[in-house]
């Protein structure tokens, strides 16, 4: 392996998702003397498993950037309401909801588009990284090659499966295993948006969404007997709806953190630094993650420009954060609630916020 023409770099971020996209671009901007490098270790056929919904606070946060969003990451079909099933106790409730359909994948090389062009991109999966005296030696493996990336500082934006969080800090106590398959839509009689729960097969919810000419089935299962309990499910999900999805054109499978207690934010220490997932920054209750990524990484450069030695920029970090934290921790709250299926039972069967189709006549 060989040191790319022996840069040192003032800050290595790992992971080109949202997090480390908008991260490298606000600390660029700020700090055009600075050396940054970005780990891409993203391609088409190995995106992260994702709903690809932006929800409002995301949207309000691209609007406070004073980002416009193109047509181009845009998908078909546009959404206005969630479809809520319980199989389990046979339980349907319509809610509305203000998300945007997007390709994900598309959406992250737009964001990490806006990356001033000093900034270096090493394309290629970091497998790991080392202490080396006072700097970080990182390893990169694209392909057959490899190569190392020296740095003064590491950030993690690499989500819930985080190489940087289990290198160097105590991983998330609690993580699903997200799967998800795409199918290609023949017209099946499918939910444009669902959200789906089954006591049988998971204590989490799962999700099926349109993409243009595909239709996802995906959900968060626990570690052991995943890939089983993602099957069942799917097919219990096809008995409910009375119909089939056919069979799948791609599968996709990623880490998932679920945060349950303030223990579980882990903001760094000394030259190394976590943002987004990585860090904890994710809904337990929806798994809504872009608004939190895209905010921890604007709050992280915020410190960064603020403040002048790592121990000022972890505690500025740490008060920025604070507000952010406690909200997640009411997600965990909310997340209790919804998947007891007592409770979902009594809020569903209420009508509490939801909204009644029109019944549909036979023509």
């Amino acid at each position: 392996m060989e040191h790319k023409e022996n840069i040192i770099y003032d800050i290595a971020i790992i992971g080109a998702g949202p997090a480390g996209a908008v991260l490298a671009k606000e600390i660029a901007q700020a700090h055009r003397t600075l050396k940054l490098t970005v780990i891409d270790g993203q391609s088409e056929n190995s995106a992260k498993p994702c709903g690809g919904l932006l929800a409002p606070d995301a949207q309000k946060l691209l609007a406070r950037f004073d980002l416009v969003l193109p047509k181009s990451v845009l998908e078909d079909p546009q959404i206005f309401a969630v479809q809520t099933i319980d199989i389990n106790q046979k339980l349907v409730r319509y809610y509305q909801r203000h998300y945007l359909n997007m390709n994900r994948y598309s959406f992250d090389r737009w964001l990490l588009s806006l990356v001033p062009t000093h900034v270096d991109i090493h394309t290629g999966r970091c497998t790991e990284i080392k202490k080396d005296g006072d700097l970080y030696s990182v390893c990169i493996k694209h392909g057959g090659t490899e190569e190392t990336v020296m740095a003064k500082t590491i950030v993690g934006a690499d989500g819930g499966g985080s190489v940087v969080r289990r290198t160097f800090f105590d991983p998330m106590r609690v993580q699903y295993v997200a799967i998800q398959q795409w199918f290609k839509n023949n017209g099946q009689c499918m939910p444009y948006y669902s959200c789906i729960f089954d006591s049988v097969t998971s204590d989490s919810c799962s999700w099926t969404i349109h993409k243009g000419d595909y239709v996802i089935f995906g959900g968060a299962f626990k570690k052991q007997g995943c890939r089983s309990a993602f099957d069942e499910q799917k097919s219990r999900l096809e008995a409910f709806l009375g119909n089939s999805f056919g069979e799948p054109v791609k599968t996709e499978a990623c880490l998932l953190s679920s945060p349950r207690s303030m223990k579980d934010f882990c903001l760094g220490e000394e030259g190394v630094f976590l943002v987004g997932e990585a860090a904890g920054f994710i809904s337990a209750s929806s798994f809504e993650g872009l608004s939190y990524a895209m905010y921890s990484a604007k709050l992280l450069a915020d410190a960064f420009a603020e403040g002048s030695t790592y121990n000022d920029i972890q505690e500025l970090y740490r008060r920025k954060t604070k507000s952010l934290r406690l909200r997640l921790r009411v997600k965990s709250v909310k997340r209790a609630l919804l998947c007891d299926p007592f409770i979902r039972g009594i809020i569903m069967r209420s009508g509490l916020r939801s909204i009644s189709p029109f019944a549909k006549k036979d023509k």
